[in-house]
């Protein structure tokens, strides 16, 4: 059953306020995908936690949660691009619709992401004698990512993205080695491999996934991304977003966990890169004439 299907469903046993959202809803559902709470309450002349109260009797986290899977049960999308967008959008119209689908899946990861995960995972890079950063395809850039983030921190960084060079690593992996697989599907042969490699040499293995994947299954931890977005027909772009967003975290629980001395170290590197740049204001030289 889609969204709309479950709220015509529903209407018999909605409060008078919350049938009143339904209804503003099933009159325009476009118009309410790219509304704010605000904007739908005042639409349905009903307050705020009214409509909050109607989107978790549709069974959902809150509002961003039910504009995300009201987004998707309106159309499958044009393959090999976005979910969300037609072969008609216009530029406001696909453009509003991608930011308005990436932020409320990533308030959706937010809500669903294990942070006693997040916390161990934070240990395991601490404790870390090297790190490595894998990915293939569109995650490699997000692994390639994480090198540059974690690189100023002082610990022996590796980053490929060809496979021979990653097995090689992963074989000349140890023990208090942390090896970060990164992959959206979790199906990608040669990443299940890479881990399984890296176990069998002693290294420690998280990875950056969805659940029920063999590659979550083969990891030593797992930080699960619930992204529902199939890679496999549209552009992956969410999944990616919230890659690199949880990557960002991990970054931050590191330089916060390694504390103050810690965080001087990187000021010191940051003061260092700061004669490579131009003044803000200060326009760039004219190129030398020959």
């Amino acid at each position: 059953m889609n969204t709309l299907e479950k709220i015509l469903s529903f209407l018999d046993i909605l409060s008078k306020s919350e049938r009143k959202v339904a209804e503003v809803i099933l009159a325009s559902p476009q118009t309410a995908i790219h509304s704010s709470i605000a904007t739908l309450a005042k639409m349905a002349d009903v307050s705020e936690p009214t409509v909050n109260r109607f989107c978790r009797r549709l069974e959902t986290k809150g509002f961003p949660d039910f504009k995300l899977q009201l987004a998707q049960s309106l159309a499958n999308g044009t393959p090999y691009v976005n979910r969300n967008v037609e072969e008609t959008d216009s530029v406001e119209a696909y453009s509003a619709k991608i930011f308005e689908s990436t932020m409320a899946s990533l308030e959706q990861v937010k809500n669903t992401l294990d942070i006693s995960a997040v916390n161990r995972a934070v240990d395991l890079l601490t404790q870390a004698k090297k790190i490595s950063f894998f990915g293939l395809s569109a995650s490699a850039a997000v692994a390639h990512d994480a090198m540059n983030k974690f690189f100023r921190f002082n610990i022996p960084v590796i980053y490929f993205d060809d496979i021979v060079m990653q097995r090689m690593s992963c074989m000349n992996s140890g023990e208090g080695d942390v090896v970060v697989l990164i992959s959206h599907t979790g199906r990608t042969k040669n990443l299940v491999e890479l881990a399984h490699l890296a176990r069998e040499n002693d290294a420690t293995v998280i990875a950056i996934t969805s659940k029920d994947t063999p590659l979550a299954h083969e990891a030593t931890l797992s930080l699960l991304l619930d992204v529902p977005e199939d890679t496999d027909v549209y552009m992956p772009m969410v999944s990616r977003l919230a890659q690199l967003t949880l990557i960002d975290v991990l970054a931050t629980g590191f330089t916060l966990r390694r504390g103050a001395k810690f965080r001087d170290n990187l000021k010191r590197v940051k003061e260092s890169l700061r004669d490579s740049r131009f003044d803000k204001g200060v326009s760039a030289p004219p190129p030398p004439t020959i």
